[in-house]
């Protein structure tokens, strides 16, 4: 996931020092490496939008000129061409999606769409020894419309169920689709009303980080000097996992979460195979 920061200092102490990620620089973003694989961004300065701080949501493939080929012969348009292994399109309710070559995947001398330089420079950096998790596991943003992105993301990219639920039974306020191939997933965050100010957006594009157990998390938050109730304050969410919020500069909401639910999810049954601390390829 890609964000701004509107406070360049404030975003360092979180990101780097709270949740302990080292900080990389490359063409203006930050980058701050969970694995070899998966990667958070921030832009130090202040999105287009006042009350939008999420800028992208990205995700590796094997094959990115073959995608974007793919998805522009379903007139799905890239907006940003591919270049040094990436390339970005507009989903339905316009948030850029990014696509990044991997470096998990070994190609002939005589591809070009190689990884670029910062799934390489990822995939070279060291781990973090005070990062708070290992693992991305999913990111949250708002839908208006669950039809249309349903036929982008399952129907075109082939994203699969995996849990759906609310605040009360029969009524669906969240989505959950995993990726094609792995256990990471995005989850359609439903029934937000507009107009969005910068606390509900900031509440509902979210990432999460996965815990084998949400002691790690809280012991790691308790050593990289976090402070406030939040980095103690757990809960069981509608899903049957155990889960804590904190919360960037910015609002950008950040949950951390345990890989398996730890008793019987609300509205509906997981239908794949929960997330491990594995890195998925």
């Amino acid at each position: 996931m890609r964000v701004y920061t509107t406070d360049a200092a404030a975003a360092q102490r979180f990101y780097g020092q709270t949740l302990g990620f080292e900080r990389h620089e490359m063409d203006g973003l930050w980058v701050y490496p969970v694995n070899s694989l998966q990667w958070l961004e921030v832009i130090p300065h202040k999105g287009p939008e006042a009350n939008h701080m999420m800028a992208a949501i990205a995700f590796t493939t094997r094959d990115a000129a073959g995608l974007e080929k793919y998805l522009a012969a379903h007139d799905v348009a890239a907006v940003q061409p591919l270049k040094d292994g990436e390339f970005g399109v507009r989903d339905p309710e316009g948030n850029l999606v990014l696509f990044v070559e991997s470096t998990a995947v070994a190609h002939p001398a005589s591809r070009a769409d190689k990884p670029g330089p910062v799934a390489k420079m990822v995939a070279d950096a060291p781990p973090s020894p005070n990062a708070t998790s290992r693992r991305i596991i999913h990111v949250g943003f708002i839908v208006h419309d669950q039809d249309k992105e349903a036929a982008f993301w399952r129907g075109l990219l082939g994203f699969r169920p995996y849990w759906h639920g609310g605040f009360q039974e029969d009524v669906t306020n969240w989505v959950s689709m995993q990726v094609p191939d792995g256990n990471d997933w995005i989850e359609f965050m439903l029934r937000i009303k507009d107009p969005v100010d910068l606390h509900q957006s900031g509440m509902q594009d979210h990432f999460s980080l996965g815990e084998e157990k949400m002691s790690d998390a809280l012991a790691a938050l308790e050593k990289n000097g976090g402070e406030g109730p939040n980095c103690k304050k757990t809960q069981i969410g509608r899903d049957g996992k155990v889960q804590l919020n904190l919360f960037d500069p910015d609002l950008t909401r950040v949950e951390f979460m345990e890989f398996k639910p730890t008793q019987k999810p609300c509205c509906s049954e997981f239908t794949a195979a929960n997330p491990t601390a594995t890195e998925s390829r």
